[in-house]
């Protein structure tokens, strides 16, 4: 009621001065409408630059006492000024009834193009403050590994249909409802024509909802090149940056009707696993005898003790705790687990909490597997693979003072080697082939 009585005066007070310049009164009742509507937009337009300005003014003396991120992102990304554009429509609207009493049709016609110009201006607002929110969210560590973009979208996608449905409902004066049941019939050209974007939006909607990929994920997708990390995420794309530098884009349905790696879980359980190994040649493999036993006591002091727990409390079936824990005393190979296991477990850099093992797998054609299992503290690529060789290299030379030899496929030197001993040369002299040297000693 406020509004119709301040455009009642407006109007009126339009006309006496119009009356007292001299004009007609047909004139008068011509033009008196247009000076009203000229003057409700001018005065709209200078509440919503007021508003602006007041806004940001009081938004940024808050920003600088409290420091929050999303107002500092709403002043410089325009999210004010967007928001105040919609002051304008909704005073126009207001005070618009009373224009145009006589001419009801161009009184429909002016609502509804105002009721669309509002429209707009909110949706561009709404998505300026998703948008605002999205990028204040990225720049947080507790949501940079979230999938914000992808919700952010689906949100935008949201206000754009039902603002298409409200505009396009209030251009024809008909109900959002009736239109909403007439898209039924069209649905089905939609989908063949726009297959892939749907299938593409709905396979986006499911990794976001499932949290089957965040932003920072290391995947690997099997028998791909793709193997690296997640850079990008929406609705329609996924980028990953592999380990080579090349950047590889793939839909995210792709991600859905195959199978792929995702290492995040290693990542965040603080344990990388080691599991590689040798294989012992089976010829190798003997009995402990007594000055052999004593040799591997001199050591390290836990296989010292080691052995002297075996050998002073075996239980009733002939095998100790100790044995049954980490090796065995009767063979050599069962001594260089307990060494292998006692070596891990005292490794800085592997995770005590997780299994540690180092055990033997069933016998192939080339001997017996060894396989060492373990897990490093630090997930770090360079990092783990760093740790992993240092313990493989040890572990190597280990292996010849337990008098054992991993299984390697014959080449050219041992083919000269085996035709050296053939022909009489001694074998303890046989330290390598150095260019030049074998025909000087042996001719």
């Amino acid at each position: 009621m406020e509004t119709e009585k301040i455009s009642l005066h407006l109007l009126s007070s339009i006309k006496q001065v119009l009356s007292r310049i001299g004009l007609p009164e047909v004139v008068i009742n011509q033009v008196d409408s247009l000076i009203y509507i000229t003057i409700i937009i001018f005065t709209g337009y200078i509440a919503g630059a007021l508003a602006h300005m007041a806004s940001k003014n009081i938004s940024k003396r808050i920003e600088r006492r409290k420091g929050y991120a999303l107002l500092s992102k709403a002043i410089e990304g325009g999210t004010l000024k967007r928001l105040s554009a919609i002051i304008p429509p909704i005073i126009i609207i207001s005070l618009l009834p009373v224009a145009f009493t006589d001419k009801p049709r161009l009184m429909t016609f002016a609502e509804n193009i105002t009721w669309v110009y509002f429209t707009v201006m909110l949706v561009r607002s709404l998505t300026a403050i998703l948008s605002n929110i999205g990028d204040t969210a990225e720049n947080n560590n507790r949501f940079h590994n979230r999938p914000i973009k992808g919700f952010i979208q689906i949100s935008k996608i949201i206000i754009y249909i039902v603002s298409v449905i409200v505009v396009v409902s209030m251009l024809t004066n008909k109900s959002p409802f009736y239109l909403i049941g007439g898209l039924g019939a069209f649905a089905a050209v939609l989908m063949l024509v726009f297959k892939d974007t749907i299938t593409g939006f709905v396979g986006g909607i499911l990794l976001l909802e499932n949290d089957m990929m965040r932003l920072g994920d290391w995947i690997e997708i099997p028998g791909t090149a793709i193997n690296g990390v997640v850079i990008d995420m929406s609705l329609t794309i996924v980028k990953i940056k592999n380990f080579d530098n090349t950047i590889a884009t793939i839909p995210p349905y792709t991600l859905l009707s195959e199978s792929f790696v995702n290492w995040r879980a290693m990542s965040e359980s603080c344990g990388r696993r080691i599991m590689r190994g040798y294989t012992i040649k089976i010829d190798n493999i003997k009995p402990c005898s007594s000055e052999f036993i004593e040799k591997i006591k001199a050591l390290t002091p836990e296989m010292k003790n080691f052995i002297t727990a075996t050998n002073n409390s075996s239980s009733d079936d002939g095998t100790s705790e100790e044995e049954q824990r980490y090796g065995t005393a009767e063979t050599n190979l069962g001594l260089f687990r307990a060494y292998a296991t006692f070596y891990l477990k005292r490794h800085p850099m592997l995770n005590k909490k997780m299994l540690t093992m180092v055990r033997t797998l069933a016998p192939t054609e080339y001997g017996i597997p060894l396989q060492i299992y373990c897990f490093t503290k630090d997930t770090e690529w360079s990092h783990y693979e760093s740790i992993q060789s240092e313990i493989m290299e040890h572990l190597a030379t280990a292996l010849p003072l337990f008098e054992l030899v991993p299984f390697q496929s014959s080449s050219s030197q041992d083919s000269m080697i085996n035709g050296l001993v053939e022909r009489g040369f001694p074998l303890e002299r046989i330290k390598g082939i150095p260019t030049g040297t074998i025909n000087d000693e042996f001719s």
